[in-house]
């Protein structure tokens, strides 16, 4: 454990000032207008594709990533920036066919998808599904595995900061909402870029004898050649984590298209686009991003197999890395981390206020914001935004509580998300699959695949324990895809029930998106061609 310098403690409190006070500035309102919910929830509608892009970063990359991962690259290798390639690859199939249909039906969320496809049941038990997941599961997991980065590099207290970043995080967007959290998103990604690469060359000049980050990676493939192996084989000791080719054609395609493509904390961004032209754009500035995030994130991690070879767990690799900066960079490094954190958490806390109040509460109370009486309209607006606020601190406080229980005795919490998203996921991707491109699919069909998705995938957890968990999503998503089918053709659902127009929507893309796709696939054939 390490302690701050004054200079590090003096960088952090003004980057925490400049960064508050920025997301105050750019939630003003003009004079006269109150915040309604497409302000807070959907950031006025007016995203452009920088902000966009920026923000689905910042949402995706937090503590599970940065430290989670990171401690995946210390135990198993390269073959983790999986989930960081092959989702590059994953935009620019979410800017191409999703996002159109979305944006053209005018999507705030994905519960409201589902009702709008299929009827009033499933979006009410996938939206109440998305709030236990996002609370229990990705909100603790942020501000626990942040705790632990804090904690580590600091000396704080670790329930100190636990509490700490779960109120910064809180207050950050309680005014502003979505926008508060897009429009800054730009600050904390460039920080959180920058931060990484000085990290990770300070690594690998450590490793390579002052002899700068290129001698370093040369020696460090030497070292430790085993952690270099995009594809493992079934001998390796951790396939049953990422099982060989079936990374690459198998389930997690399933968990990459439910996360970026039908996910409300991440989606939420492509939503409040100004239009389908900067929503795609953004999409691909985001992969190309994702492209870059295994520099940032796992290689420290594999620099500290050689560098700290003795660490406890796994998740400390990336903490002990940052022991190597010099005051003053250090400050700047854990600032980074810290932007990462509190923009993931930030987010994460909108969507769960998002969902809780548009899908469940407004429903619940028959609220419509679209009455004849424009001062009635007005404060159903402001009540449903201060029911949003509320919510949004009682799923901080529910975090706080639960975060210790049940991430306390997790050595790989990057893992242990993905594997308990995964009995999830493989029904999230047949329901919103078949009701995007499948007009005969029907309510009955997609609760079936709901059902059998949580069933199957507990079952075979227990019957087949040595069986990896991605092929375990792959061969459930098929198993609950043939019963959604078999379900919808045999059980019709109303004649009316689906209310998604396809009239207007193109799949044709710009140029621009064309030539960057394509950019995109080749650097992944060069990636995997040279780390096989």
């Amino acid at each position: 454990m390490t302690t701050l310098s004054q200079i590090d403690v003096i960088v952090v409190i003004v980057y925490a000032i400049g960064i508050f006070g920025l997301a105050q500035w750019v939630s003003r309102e003009k004079a006269g207008h109150a915040k309604d919910t497409s302000d807070y929830f959907l950031a006025s509608k007016a995203l452009p594709w920088w902000a966009i892009g920026a923000s689905l970063i910042a949402a995706n990359i937090s503590a599970e990533q940065i430290v989670g991962m990171s401690g995946s690259g210390y135990a198993l290798g390269l073959a983790i920036a999986s989930y960081e390639w092959m989702a590059a690859l994953t935009l620019l199939i979410v800017g191409k066919y999703f996002l159109p249909i979305f944006l053209r039906n005018e999507i705030y969320t994905m519960p409201q998808f589902l009702e709008q496809r299929y009827g009033r049941v499933l979006p009410v038990l996938m939206a109440v599904f998305w709030l236990a997941l996002y609370v229990f599961v990705n909100l603790t997991s942020i501000i626990w595995l942040g705790s632990i980065a804090v904690n580590k590099v600091a000396g704080i207290n670790q329930d100190a900061a636990l509490i700490a970043l779960g109120a910064f995080a809180l207050l950050y967007q309680l005014y502003g909402g979505l926008k508060a959290v897009a429009l800054t998103d730009i600050v904390q990604v460039t920080l959180l870029v920058l931060g990484g690469l000085v990290i990770a060359y300070l690594t690998l000049n450590e490793i390579g004898g002052g002899q700068g980050a290129i001698a370093g990676f040369g020696v460090l493939t030497e070292r430790v050649p085993g952690h270099f192996n995009m594809i493992l084989e079934p001998d390796h000791p951790f396939y049953k984590d990422l099982p060989g080719i079936a990374v690459l054609v198998g389930g997690m395609w399933i968990a990459n298209l439910s996360y970026w493509g039908f996910n409300q904390y991440i989606i939420q961004r492509a939503l409040a686009a100004k239009n389908l032209g900067e929503a795609q754009k953004g999409v691909v500035f985001a992969a190309y991003l994702k492209l870059l995030m295994p520099v940032i994130i796992v290689l420290p991690g594999i620099a500290a197999v050689v560098l700290a070879p003795e660490l406890a767990k796994p998740d400390e690799a990336y903490p002990t890395m940052m022991r190597l900066l010099p005051p003053g960079l250090l400050g700047l490094v854990f600032a980074a981390l810290i932007a990462a954190i509190i923009a993931s958490t930030a987010s994460k806390i909108n969507s769960i206020a998002t969902i809780f109040t548009l899908d469940l509460y407004a429903k619940a109370r028959g609220i419509s914001t679209q009455a004849e009486d424009a001062a009635a309209a007005t404060r159903q607006e402001k009540h449903l935004v201060l029911v949003g606020r509320i919510v949004a601190a009682l799923a901080v406080v529910i975090a706080l509580l639960a975060a210790r229980p049940l991430l306390g005795k997790s050595d790989q919490a990057f893992q242990f998300i993905q594997e308990f998203s995964g009995f999830f996921t493989p029904g999230i991707t047949v329901i919103f699959l078949l009701g995007l491109f499948w007009r005969q699919a029907t309510e009955a069909g997609a609760i079936a695949a709901a059902v059998a998705s949580v069933a199957l995938s507990y079952v075979f957890k227990v019957a087949m324990p040595g069986f990896p968990f991605m092929n375990r999503m792959a061969l459930v998503f098929l198993i609950s895809l043939a019963l959604a089918v078999g379900i919808s053709l045999a059980v019709k659902g109303r004649g009316d029930a689906n209310r998604v127009t396809m009239e207007g929507v193109s799949f044709r893309t710009s140029a621009t998106f064309n030539v960057a796709g394509l950019g995109v696939i080749l650097i992944l054939i060069a990636l995997y061609g040279t780390w096989w």
